[in-house]
């Protein structure tokens, strides 16, 4: 097991009816800025919620924070903190409208713009403090420092690192309402979130590869369930948790990561306004296989924990395995194709063009490079 430090801060308060003790958590001695994204939390009785919690607090509402969260909309939420004298954010939706307002509560207290915080993590400050009530589970946003921001002017969307959320409230009475759509998306992040972490090689931490097996396999349980009564209390709450396990760092202790299927999947996103999700379930199949004798061993050992394939030789398994893993997705009602979305070898050249010219290389050993990349594409055409 490699070296490591863990620290969580975060204080996660979950059930129904915990939208109530906002009012206890906020700070009453700072002025709030309350982030939103579409209207749907009004659609949902959770805005409701929210203003009758917030009773006797000093805040102001910002709306429109889009799923891929925009820097252009982020800066305006910028400003508003910097000219009102906001002390506290407090954003109200989905992974989008949290990953957005992390960018503004650490853009809030410095002079550089946003994008360049973005862009040169040394720009970094520090932040304003926020916390979350999430109603879309998928990022893992709500107890983890991570966030992903957009720039429609260049095409671009990145990765961001601010602090933990102070706390996070998650009621998964929340999720009934959602369209099948973005349920089906999120139970798929919430799975290639663990595999990012996960299916690296063997023998480094029996303990982590059994954590993250367990979140696989509920996820699993839990999906048809889910796609069958969203107002399933228990079964939304045991997705809504798996989510949030599958990337609060409780299974990344010690262990290599690999998020390739990740950063190849956001700039499809960025190129096409692809939902995250959908661009995983479509990536990671060839990932799986462009790199199968470099992820043999974790592979069979993924399709016989996880999908129960125990025969065959070690190629007739890692087969078996990346078709089970792909059948799942498709179980989902996702796309697992680029053609199927009507995404075309322009933006394939488009996205090897930019690793090529970026030099990036991905991967848990930083090997998976520009023609890797296009490999991988091309077989999912």
């Amino acid at each position: 097991m490699n070296n490591f430090v863990f620290q969580n801060p975060t204080k996660l308060i979950f059930g129904e009816g915990q939208i109530a003790r906002l009012a206890k958590e906020l700070p009453r001695d700072k002025k709030i800025l309350v982030t939103f994204g579409g209207g749907s939390v009004k659609a949902n009785g959770v805005y409701d919620q929210v203003v009758e919690a917030l009773k006797g607090f000093d805040y102001l509402e910002f709306w429109g924070i889009e799923p891929n969260p925009k820097v252009e909309t982020l800066r305006k939420a910028v400003e508003i903190c910097k000219a009102e004298g906001i002390g506290f954010l407090l954003a109200v939706g989905g992974g989008s409208t949290l990953d957005g307002t992390k960018l503004i509560a650490a853009a809030a207290v410095i002079e550089q713009d946003a994008w360049e915080l973005v862009c040169n993590p040394k720009v970094y400050g520090g932040t304003l403090p926020f916390a979350s009530v999430i109603t879309l589970p998928a990022t893992g946003s709500e107890m983890n420092r991570g966030a992903v921001i957009s720039n429609v002017a260049t095409g671009e969307k990145y990765a961001f690192y601010n602090t933990f959320p102070t706390f996070s409230i998650l009621d998964p009475t929340t999720t009934f309402s959602l369209p099948p759509f973005q349920v089906a998306c999120g139970l798929a992040d919430t799975f290639v979130h663990v595999m990012e972490q996960y299916l690296t090689t063997t023998g480094i931490s029996p303990l982590m590869d059994r954590w993250a097996e367990g979140v696989l396999q509920t996820v699993v349980e839990v999906a048809p369930k889910v796609r069958e009564n969203q107002n399933d209390y228990d079964a939304m709450a045991t997705y809504m948790l798996s989510a949030t396990m599958g990337l609060n760092g409780f299974i990344a202790m010690g262990v290599p990561q690999d998020w390739a299927t990740h950063m190849i999947g956001h700039e499809i996103t960025a190129l096409c306004g692809t939902t995250h999700g959908q661009t995983l379930v479509i990536v990671l199949p060839g990932v799986m296989n462009e790199m199968r004798e470099q992820k043999s061993s974790k592979i069979v050992q993924f399709g016989e924990r996880v999908w129960g394939i125990t025969e065959g030789t070690t190629d007739e398994r890692i087969d078996r395995t990346i078709a089970a893993t792909e059948e799942f997705f498709r179980s989902l009602g996702l796309a697992t194709r680029l053609s199927e979305l009507g995404i075309g070898e322009d933006v394939v050249e488009e996205i090897v063009r930019r690793f090529r010219e970026r030099g990036t290389l991905l991967g848990e050993r930083a090997n998976v490079d520009y023609a890797i990349v296009e490999r991988v594409l091309r077989q999912r055409m």
